[in-house]
C-alpha cells in the first residue's frame, strides 16, 4: 500500500493487486490488533535491532524514517504514543484506523485496486518487465512491478511465499526461509505446570556448551508447549538457526534475579530464611517466586519440600541460588514459520539496489517488505522496514516510469 500510494502520487499509473478481497489483513492483526507501527529509537539503534542485513536499510530508513511515518499517518488522521520500549501505537490501539488511513491514501492518489487477484507469473522478455499474469489467465501489462507479498508467516492473511517463487524462476537467489519471532518448544515437563505464567524483568540467555550465544532482558511466558512472549520471541532468530546448525537442543536459562549478583542473592536468600526460621521450606518462598512456580522450584532444588527451613544447609541453600540465576530449559525446535510473527530469509539483498529497491537482474522489478532478506526483533521495526523499501520502491519506479 505504502509503494503503491507513493508511486500514484509521484504521478505513476498504478494498479494495485491483492489477492486478499481486502486491504492490510497482516497489518489488521498485527500488535495484538494494535498494531505495532514502528519504534521511537534514534536511527543506529534501529539498525541493531536487525539482526537480519540490518546495514541494507540505512538508505531506505534515511529516504523514509520513523519520524516520517508518524507524521504520515498524523495527517491522516492517526495520532500515536509511545509506549515501553520505545514502541509507537495509534492513540486508538486500533490497528484498523492504520489500514483505513492507507486506503484513504491510495484513493487520493487515484490508485486503482483489484482485490481477489491471484498472480501467478512475472512476465518478462529480455531482462525487463513486461507485467504479471493472473491464474485466471488474465494479463496485466506494466513496465514496473513491485513485489510486496510478505513471507510465510500468518499465511491466512495470503502469505503463502508466492513472491521467493517469482524471484527465483526469474533467476534471484532466495535465502533459505525460516521462522523468526516465534515461540519454542521445550522438553520440560514442569512447564505445563505453569502455563500461562508471565516473568517480567528477567533475563534469558542462550547457550551452546559453556559458550554464551545472546541474552535479552524484559518479560517472557510460559506456554503449555514451552516459552513465549517478547524475550523468547527476539531469541528465538538466534536459537532457531543455532538448532539448524548444529542438529541439536538449545539450552536457555533464566536468571529470575538479574539485579542481585550471585553473592548479593544469597544474603537475600539468608535473610529470607532467618525471618521464616520456623516454616517448612515450601512456606518460605512466597516473597521471592511466584506462587505457580513454588512447586516447580521445589522439585527442581531437591529440598525436600517439608524440611524446615532452619534445617537447609549451605550447600542447599547455595544451589538454590544457582538455580534462581539459571533455571535451566532446553530448546527442542520452534513453532513452524506459520506460527511465527516475522519470515527470516528471503530474497537475497545482493542482488536489490538499496537505494531504488529495484532488482539488479531484472529492469523494472522490484521488491519491498518481508519478502526480502531482512528482518528484526520485536518492537515495531519488520513494518517500519516495510514502510521504509515500500516508499523507495514506489517512488523510484514512478520515477522509472516517467523517464520512458
Amino acid at each position: 500500500m505504502m509503494a503503491a500510494g507513493q508511486a500514484a502520487a509521484a504521478g505513476a499509473a498504478v494498479l494495485l493487486l491483492e489477492k486478499n478481497t481486502c486491504l492490510g489483513k497482516k497489518i489488521s492483526i498485527s500488535g495484538k490488533g494494535r498494531c505495532n507501527i514502528t519504534n521511537a529509537a534514534d536511527l543506529e539503534t534501529i539498525i541493531t535491532n536487525f539482526p537480519g542485513n540490518g546495514n541494507f536499510l540505512y538508505g531506505p530508513l534515511h529516504s523514509f524514517s520513523n519520524q516520517d511515518l508518524v507524521e504520515f499517518l498524523r495527517r491522516r488522521g492517526v495520532e500515536t504514543k509511545v509506549e515501553r520500549g520505545q514502541r509507537v501505537f495509534p492513540v486508538s490501539d486500533d490497528a484498523d484506523q492504520v489500514v483505513n488511513a492507507f486506503v484513504t491514501f491510495l484513493r487520493q492518489t487515484g490508485v486503482e485496486i483489484k482485490t481477489g487477484v491471484v498472480v501467478d507469473k512475472l512476465l518478462t522478455l529480455e531482462g525487463n518487465v513486461l507485467g504479471v499474469r493472473a491464474v485466471n489467465g488474465e494479463v496485466y501489462k506494466a513496465q514496473n512491478v513491485i513485489i510486496s507479498t510478505g513471507g510465510l508467516s500468518y499465511p491466512a492473511t495470503g502469505s503463502s511465499g508466492d513472491g521467493y517463487r517469482w524471484a527465483r524462476e526469474l533467476g534471484h537467489k532466495v535465502v533459505d526461509t525460516r521462522p523468526s519471532l516465534v515461540p519454542l518448544v521445550t522438553g520440560e515437563e514442569w512447564v505445563k505446570e505453569v502455563q500461562g505464567l508471565t516473568l517480567r524483568n528477567v533475563k534469558v540467555n542462550a547457550w551452546r556448551g559453556s559458550k554464551l550465544l545472546d541474552s535479552h532482558f524484559g518479560e517472557m511466558l510460559f506456554a503449555h508447549f514451552g516459552l513465549t512472549g517478547p524475550i523468547i520471541l527476539s531469541l528465538s532468530r538466534l536459537v532457531v538457526d543455532e538448532l539448524a546448525r548444529s542438529g541439536a537442543p538449545v539450552k536457555l536459562t533464566i536468571d529470575l534475579k538479574p539485579a542481585l549478583s550471585q553473592e548479593q542473592l544469597d544474603l537475600r536468600l539468608q535473610r529470607d530464611f532467618a525471618a521464616k526460621v520456623r516454616k517448612q521450606f515450601k512456606n518460605a518462598l512466597d516473597e521471592l517466586l511466584p506462587k505457580s512456580l513454588i512447586s516447580v522450584m521445589i522439585k527442581l532444588s531437591r529440598i525436600p519440600a517439608e524440611k524446615w527451613v532452619h534445617q537447609i544447609t549451605r550447600e542447599e541453600r547455595i544451589a538454590l541460588g544457582k538455580l534462581l540465576k539459571g533455571l535451566p530449559l532446553t530448546v527442542l525446535r520452534s513453532l513452524p514459520v506459520a506460527a511465527a510473527i516475522v519470515t527470516a530469509g528471503g530474497i537475497s539483498v545482493k542482488e536489490i539496489n538499496p537505494k531504488t529497491m529495484e532488482s539488479k537482474l531484472i529492469k523494472g522489478l522490484y521488491f519491498a517488505g518481508e519478502v526480502l532478506d531482512v528482518d528484526a526483533y520485536t518492537g515495531g521495526f519488520n513494518l517500519q522496514a516495510a514502510f521504509s523499501t515500500g516508499f523507495v520502491a514506489g517512488r523510484a519506479a514512478a520515477l522509472s516510469s516517467s523517464g520512458g
